[in-house]
């Protein structure tokens, strides 16, 4: 599909995601199928670009294109500010966030709190696609609660401004993430405007893929925490869509050299003492995706001893306080290798066990 001049590989994104989709990640996700990925929110106060997290936020050094930078905010001048600088800058598509249903945004009358005034959101969509020459995309929810669903009249309001493309959540902002994201809101979204939409909400799998861009007639889709540990969710789910067959994930050595290799460009962006700490959170989504939580075999019984060395969740615990790159890098290679054993000495199995078997032993 085609977002503005650009032509996208797959119709899959990696959504945007405080904390998360920072540049070694999205640099990772599109070497694994995403078609795009947009920065991590960054506030349109550009009195708090000094910092070193919005620094680092607006670093899309050696990032395929598209390159596209999230704003966010509720005041238009402060909206338009912040997008001719951030494309004056390198950024070749301009997101805007109305969708976070973060608390220390929407207090700020900005994220998806700006859904409840749709003269403002009109406002600030006209003001920032007219201020620069590279295209303007918007994140939404469906509404701002079940009694306010008003998706519809947003995205004809994006239209009408000149927004490119729309990702819509398949929740309100009063539901967080809890329950399960509806479709039939942006079923209605995608039939009421001619520019592309994204859905995004509950994406896991291929076939749920699959039966989301049917419900929602969507041109695309966004992927957000689905992704998370599981990097290669992309290649699955262009892999499904295009041939209807599931691939299977990534061999143990293939997860454990993407992960390593991971932790390696955190290593390198944040530097020694912010990136082991980046890196425990990514490591125990990856044990999440790759080993379903605790690696304790099921055929083991929880109360017998095993040797700390050899004892993958004690190894977990050690890897998510080690202090420094050495210490880490080692004991995620000794978790790695004690997790993996864990999964392949049941008990007849001769570790001939499929993904499916790794996830009900050690769930």
């Amino acid at each position: 599909m085609r977002l503005g001049p650009y032509t996208l590989a797959t119709p899959l994104a990696l959504a945007p995601m405080a904390g998360v989709t920072d540049r070694p990640f999205r640099m990772l996700c599109r070497r694994l199928g995403a078609g795009v990925a947009a920065s991590e929110m960054v506030t349109s106060d550009v009195r708090l670009w000094g910092t070193k997290k919005s620094r680092l936020r607006m670093d899309h050094a050696g990032e395929p294109e598209p390159r596209v930078v999230q704003i966010a905010g509720g005041d238009v001048a402060a909206m338009v500010e912040a997008a001719r600088l951030n494309a004056d800058a390198g950024a070749q598509i301009i997101d805007i966030n109305m969708g976070c249903p973060a608390k220390k945004v929407c207090n700020k009358a900005a994220g998806s709190a700006l859904l409840r005034d749709e003269t403002l959101v009109g406002a600030i969509l006209a003001a920032v696609v007219a201020a620069v020459d590279v295209p303007v995309t918007l994140k939404i929810r469906t509404g701002w609660d079940r009694d306010n669903r008003n998706g519809v009249a947003i995205a004809r309001l994006a239209e009408a401004a000149g927004i490119a493309a729309l990702a819509v959540h398949g929740r309100t902002r009063a539901d967080h993430y809890e329950g399960a994201a509806e479709y039939q809101t942006i079923r209605a979204i995608k039939d009421a405007v001619r520019i592309p939409v994204f859905a995004n909400g509950d994406i896991d799998s291929g076939a749920k893929a699959r039966a989301v861009l049917e419900e929602t007639g969507a041109d695309a889709l966004m992927i957000g925490r689905a992704a998370q540990g599981r990097p290669w969710i992309f290649n699955q789910l262009k892999h499904f869509l295009a041939t209807g067959a599931t691939l299977a994930p990534p061999a143990l050595a293939e997860v454990r050299d993407i992960m390593l290799a991971h932790f390696e460009q955190l290593y390198a962006f944040y530097g020694e003492h912010a990136g082991v700490r980046v890196a425990r959170k990514h490591f125990g989504w990856y044990r999440d995706a790759a080993f379903g939580g605790s690696t304790r075999p099921a055929h083991q019984d929880p109360d017998r001893s095993v040797a700390p060395e050899r004892d993958p969740d004690a190894l977990f615990r050690e890897v998510r306080v080690a202090e420094s790159v050495s210490v880490q890098r080692r004991l995620v290679c000794e978790w790695f290798d004690a997790a993996s054993a864990a999964t392949t000495d049941a008990p007849g199995d001769g570790g001939q066990h499929g993904p499916e078997w790794r996830r009900r032993a050690v769930g």
